[in-house]
């Protein structure tokens, strides 16, 4: 047994989330934003409020230390995704550089957060490198997952490289396709959740060919999320423990297919924060340490 920021899929030691109080902070401010950052619809403070208690209360069940990320005011309502503005290495986090304007000055209120607690900081991305942290997966110990993206570029991707390759860490890029364009929210999360070290939730129509095959050549098991569950979330699937993980409710299909491979699914209601905005369970966390 041993404590890594090296695993999307160990059991979760420590995590940060940003609370709705602390993102949204009122409906004045709701109102003003969330059309400039794309939600499909105007979220509810107070219902937006309840649901993530449900995956508050989950996390603290499983026994992960909670740490909260505070209000800062440079920050719009999209710092509640705050898996975004960092990624953590057993060598120090690394503030991330965001690709989408309006989330600039969040990995910059992260690091004062991090610096609080006294959580090293290896490095950071520069301009003009973009990176994000919901592009970022570990595949193994060794080995991180990066997606080029519209909210990860070429430039970032290089940055990351040099801060990692160093340490012994190996950068697989995954080159993603168009999708739906620059303005829309598409990570490599977005098709690619790992729930174990052999097995996945993913979403292979915009899944690149070669780290599909990839995965399967390293020994990957894949769960497949259906066309219907593709906007309701269905692969954002954050693992608290292996073969353990919290899921948005009303993917019934996938949550069938994660419990036939012999996952404990826990549920939470996403409308407002997950669905509204595009980020599950895995963008509402940053996780800091998993045990292995």
């Amino acid at each position: 047994m041993k404590i890594t920021c090296h695993s999307d899929y160990g059991k979760l030691k420590r995590v940060f989330i940003k609370r709705p109080e602390a993102a949204f902070i009122n409906d004045a401010k709701i109102s003003r934003e969330w059309q400039q950052l794309n939600f499909l619809s105007k979220p509810d403070l107070a219902q937006s409020i309840l649901e993530f208690n449900q995956l508050e209360r989950l996390l603290l069940a499983s026994g992960t230390q909670v740490d909260y990320l505070p209000t800062d005011e440079t920050t719009t309502l999209d710092s509640v995704y705050c898996r975004d503005a960092s990624i953590a290495t057993d060598f120090g986090m690394i503030l991330c550089n965001m690709g989408k304007a309006a989330r600039i000055p969040e990995p910059a209120a992260s690091a004062k957060a991090l610096e609080n607690v006294n959580i090293k900081i290896l490095g950071a991305i520069k301009l003009p490198g973009t990176v994000e942290g919901g592009d970022v997966a570990w595949v193994d110990e060794h080995a991180l997952a990066v997606g080029h993206t519209y909210r990860t570029n070429q430039e970032g991707i290089a940055q990351l490289k040099a801060l990692l390759q160093p340490h012994g860490i190996t950068i697989w890029v995954a080159e993603l396709p168009h999708y739906k364009g620059p303005a829309d929210v598409f990570h490599l999360m977005s098709v690619f959740s790992p729930v174990d070290k052999n097995l996945a939730v993913v979403y292979s129509p915009l899944m690149p060919i070669s780290f599909r095959n990839g995965l399967l050549d390293r020994g990957y098991n894949l769960i497949e999320v259906p066309d219907a569950e593709w906007d309701s979330m269905g692969c954002n699937v954050l693992a608290i423990a292996p073969r353990e993980v919290i899921v948005v409710k009303g993917n019934p299909v996938t949550a069938q297919r994660l419990t036939a491979a012999g996952c404990i699914v826990h549920y939470y209601e996403g409308n407002e924060i997950s669905v509204k905005g595009g980020g599950g369970p895995t963008c509402l966390t940053r996780p800091l340490e998993r045990i292995l």
